[in-house]
This record gives C-alpha cells, structure tokens and sequence, in this order.
C-alpha cells in the first residue's frame, strides 16, 4: 500500500468516526416539529446574524472613515497633496489580500470565539493609533497594519454563516450582515461629524477624534464579541453554548441533508487549492471584483464628491451619505428576500448592476444637483445589494467544505482589487471634471459583471439538463458528493 493509500485510509476513518459522532447525536432529533424548527433558526438569526453584522459594521466605519477624516481636515495637517490620499486608502487592500486565504482555515482550527474577537481587538488598537498619527509615513504604516488584522474578519463570518444555514435560507442572512454594515456606513457621517465636534480636546483635532472614538467602540465590541460569538455548529469545543446537542443535531442534519458537506474532510494544501480548479469560482471573484470596485469608490469618494463637485458644505456633505445608504439597506433585504423565496440568484445580481447603471448617469451628468443626489441612492442600492446577492449566487453553486473555504477567500481577494481599483478610479486631479473617468470605469465594471452572470447562467443551464438527463453528476470533487445536486441560477 502506498504512502498515498495510507493518508487517504486515516481520512476515511477519520471521517467515518465524525459521521457516526453525529449520527449519535441525531437519533433523538426526530421530534423537532416545524414550529420548533423555525424557533431554533430565529434564534440562531438573533444570535450569530445580528452579532457578526454588529461587528462588520464596526469593520466597515473603521476601514472607510478616511473620507470623513479627509472632509474634517486630515488632508491639510498631514499635507496630503496629490495622489497620497489614494495611496493611504489603497495600500490597506495590499495586506488585506495577502492575509485573507489562510483565514478560512485558521478559524476552523481555532474557532470563531477566539479568532474573530481577537482580530477585532487587534484593528481597534491600531484604530486609535490612526488619531495620533504625526505624519503621511505612519498613516501608511498603520493601514498597513490594519489590512493585516481585517483580513480575516468577512471571508471568516462568510464561511461561518454558510455552515449555519441551508443554501435557499443564506440570501437574506448575508442580507442582514450585510445590511448592518450599510447603516454603520449611513450612520458613520453622522457620527464622524459628532466626533469633529471635540476639535480642541486635550489638543487634537476633530479629525483625530473620529479615529480614537471609533477606536475604541471597536475595543468594546470586541470584548462582547469574545462571549457572544458563536461556533460552527459541528463543533465540540467548549464554549457558551446556545443550543442544545440536540437542536444543534437537528442544524448539522438538516444543512448536510441540503448540501451534503457538513463533514470536514482533513485539512491538506491540496485540498484547499483544489478549488480553483473550478472556472466558476473564479466567474464569482470577477463580480466581487466589479461590485467592490463601486462599493469602495463611493465609501472614499461620496462624501468628497457632495462636497467638492455637488458645492455642498463639509458637514453636510458627511451627514448627506446616510440618507442613500439607509435606502440600499431597506432595498437590499427585499431583494435578498425575494432570491431566497424565488430561487434565484443570477437575475438578481443582473438587476442590481442595472439599477447602479440607472444610478451612475444621473449622479454624474444631470444638470440639477438635486437629481444628481438621487442618482447617488441608485449606485448605492444597486452596489451595496450585489456583495450579499453575489455572496449567496456563488454559495449556492459550490459544494465542499475545503471548496467553499477556497472560494469563500477568492471571494473576498477579489473584492480587495476591487477595493484597490475603487480607492483609483476617482482622482483628485479629476474634480473639476465632474469625476467622469471614474463614472466611466464604475459603468465598465457594471456592464462586465452583467456578462459574467450570463456565462456563468447560461453554463448553469446547460449542466442541470445534463444531470437531468443522467449524462453526468454535479460537484463531484469529493467522494462523498451529493447525488441530485443541481445549480441555482
């Protein structure tokens, strides 16, 4: 027998026994009525969705309120002329990209609790260090840092509500997550402008004041994170558990009845990589890519551009970007609403680059400032919406643990370039203009991602016919794949 032979027997066994370690836990769940089950999933909504979504607001505020501290005078004290403001805003992906692969793997070995509070701990403190920064070569060092500890905040919350939740019941769950970041980003103008009310305080400026009270929020939230958060629901660590063995059986069953990949083969390099051996997963990064590229230009720009190009005043200008940010969070759960009780996925990410499509043109090219405002709502809703609805269209479509982990962190290292295009693609030397170089590549990147769904439908199409046909079996890079397995689109 070969060494190979020998690695892949110590698998099967180790996998047997975890099977049989749930199938003991399950005999006695057969009596999980409906109205019960629904209490279990509203409880698992209260506890995991709503506290992982608190703290990726926290990680939103603290990643984009540059702008807010660019408006409330950072720009002049730090002398940060020509292209230095792009620089410090794209420089925090570079790290950010680097670290986020191992991330998905990492909270598996040691657990959602301890990781995702730690790194919130860990960007909080350097947070506060942002309002103490004496010059433009720390400001860099800290968004350095700071990519470091985010990177493993959302593929980490990503992957762990995949295991949480059934493939028709993920869209609107990354909906709320994500929702809760849209109103820390309508909230964060807001706030900022408070904050730059204690300009003079012990000797700082207001904008230093946003970075230190932001700061410390996020040390605080963390500290809460570290006794609420909660654990893949196959895990036996020992932790403040909210369900009982029992009821959490009844999750494992009902999410490996659905996907039939709740079982978490041995981790291997190979393993992991093997995912990329799927064109598809790469289709999913392209969108990350294009929706991230608008997301990220209007959470750095919006502000500058309302004051700059639309003539409002700073203050306003800060307050003026909850308003859009509050509309994309009532459109973006209906929206998630609709693909999970319609089962649909492409047509909704298809419909939300449209609506930024409707959006960019009035923003950028109506004569009347009031309109051109308007236009601002579309882009948000539109943009904002497609980072759940692309999440959900490539869950759906990808079965494996190792697999999901891979494509969860390709995912979000696309997004990362999108967030690096997104700090460039509105400059400063471009004001005057109105921005249009900018508009013209956020259009660019609507129109792309449009003919990535269409691909990726259109091969979705054609592979669920041929398994109808019984010409081939779906997602059968694990020997334990699931027979029937269809592609939504």
């Amino acid at each position: 027998m070969t060494d190979h032979d020998h690695e892949k027997a110590e698998l099967d066994v180790g996998q047997l026994e975890q099977q049989k370690t749930y199938q003991s836990d399950v005999i006695d769940d057969d009596d999980v009525s409906e109205q019960e089950g629904k209490r279990i999933i509203w409880r698992v909504d209260r506890r995991l969705v709503v506290l992982v979504g608190v703290l990726y607001c926290i990680s939103l505020m603290d990643r984009t309120n540059l702008s807010a501290a660019a408006v409330a005078g950072m720009l002049e004290e730090l002398e940060l002329t020509g292209n230095r403001y792009s620089v410090i805003t794209l420089l925090f992906f570079v790290t950010y990209m680097i670290f986020q692969p191992p991330s998905t793997v990492i909270i598996r070995k040691i657990g959602p609790r301890l990781f995702l509070s730690t790194i919130t701990l860990a960007w909080g403190a350097v947070m506060i260090g942002f309002g103490f920064s004496p010059s433009y070569q720390v400001l860099l060092a800290l968004r350095l840092l700071l990519g470091v500890f985010e990177a493993g905040y959302f593929p980490g919350c990503v992957y762990l509500l995949s295991t949480w939740y059934t493939r028709y019941e993920v869209g609107r769950r990354y909906s709320v997550f994500y929702l809760l970041g849209s109103v820390a980003s309508a909230c964060s103008g807001i706030l900022a402008f408070g904050f730059m009310q204690m300009d003079g305080v012990a000797g700082l400026s207001g904008w230093r004041w946003i970075f230190i009270m932001e700061g410390i929020i996020t040390c605080l939230l963390a500290s809460l994170g570290y006794w609420l958060l909660v654990d893949f629901p196959d895990s036996k660590r020992k932790s403040w558990r909210f369900l009982s063995a029992r009821e959490r059986a009844w999750i494992v069953r009902r999410v490996d009845a659905d996907r039939g990949d709740v079982v978490v083969p041995k981790f291997s390099i190979a393993a992991f990589l093997k995912g990329g051996a799927d064109w598809r997963v790469w289709g999913y990064g392209l969108i990350a890519f294009c929706t991230n590229t608008l997301t990220y230009s209007l959470a750095y720009f919006l502000p500058l551009i309302l004051n700059t190009n639309l003539g409002f005043s700073k203050g306003v200008s800060l307050c003026l970007i909850a308003p859009p940010y509050a509309f994309s969070g009532i459109y973006m759960y209906l929206i998630g609403w609709a693909g999970d009780r319609f089962r649909i996925r492409g047509p909704i990410v298809a419909l939300n680059m449209v609506v930024a499509l409707i959006g960019l043109p009035i923003l950028g090219w109506h004569p009347n400032n009031g309109v051109r405002y308007f236009g601002a709502f579309l882009v948000t809703a539109g943009a904002a919406s497609n980072v759940p609805g692309s999440l959900a269209y490539q869950a759906n479509n990808i079965r494996g643990q190792w697999k999901r982990a891979f494509a969860s962190a390709s995912w979000v290292g696309f997004a990362s370039m999108g967030g690096i295009a997104g700090s460039l693609v509105f400059r400063s030397q471009d004001a005057a203009t109105g921005y249009k170089p900018g508009l013209y590549a956020c259009i660019a990147c609507c129109l792309f991602a449009i003919l990535i769904v269409g691909v990726l439908d259109l091969s979705f199409y054609i592979d669920n016919k041929k398994a109808e046909r019984g010409e081939k079996e779906l997602e059968t890079q694990d020997e334990d794949y699931q027979p029937g397995f269809r592609y939504t689109y």
